[in-house]
């Protein structure tokens, strides 16, 4: 839990970097959100977090199908700049799949194959094994709570030449942040801005290369 020392609040080390160096960045009637010093992570103490069970029943409530066309317009956002980016008859892995995949069919539309993970819906650990050309996660980091672990072990999943492309909402400053509808969702946990990219960019040796508002694409060139 965040611990009080005089007026100053200081939570768990950060999930992305592991630094102790947090601040309170904005604080609601629900939740207090931290802000790393390192590498600008906004995040919800574990104390704020909801259980497995109610977090899933979140999830179960999402709407998602293939035969929306507007989810599909929505995930184009990704798939349009990965798919330039990869080779014909590329295989990947779609991290956080949800219960009705459809990123991975838009992909497989294209002629590239792709395995499917999500520790509810599909929760096939068999995928950690193998090797790919390219991992994708479209609205998954802000539910994460180890997202250091997480991302870099689908980083370790790629090939060399292999391209991660995340989706996510970016964090702007604090005043957008006071009135961001995103931030109230109780399943958004970690929030990315583009400092938090660049700095994950750095940890790889890479480049984060940004899509539009809610897109960033890295490539590993080694």
């Amino acid at each position: 839990m965040a611990k009080g020392v005089g007026s100053r609040l200081i939570a768990e080390a950060c999930p992305l970097c592991f630094s102790a160096q947090n601040t309170l960045f904005h604080r609601d009637r629900q939740r207090d959100f931290f802000r790393c010093s390192q590498c600008a992570l906004v995040f919800v103490p574990p104390c704020s977090h909801l259980s497995k069970s109610d977090e899933k029943g979140y999830y179960d409530l999402h709407q998602n199908s293939p035969h929306d066309l507007g989810y599909r317009a929505f995930l184009e956002r990704l798939s349009k700049p990965l798919i330039q980016a990869l080779e014909p008859a590329s295989r990947g892995l779609d991290f956080g799949c949800g219960p009705g995949p459809t990123l991975s069919l838009m992909l497989q539309e294209q002629g590239h194959s792709v395995d499917l993970y999500d520790p509810f819906y599909a929760p096939d650990k068999s995928v950690f094994s193998r090797q790919y050309d390219f991992v994708t996660s479209t609205e998954v980091l802000e539910h994460l709570r180890a997202p250091g672990h997480e991302l870099n072990r689908l980083w370790a999943l790629l090939r060399p030449g292999g391209v991660l492309a995340l989706m996510t909402k970016r964090v702007i400053d604090k005043t957008a942040f006071a009135r961001w509808h995103y931030k109230n969702d109780p399943t958004h946990i970690v929030f990315f801005s583009e400092q938090t990219f660049h700095w994950l960019g750095k940890q790889w040796q890479v480049e984060a290369v940004f899509q539009g508002a809610d897109v960033v694409l890295f490539t590993k060139n080694y």
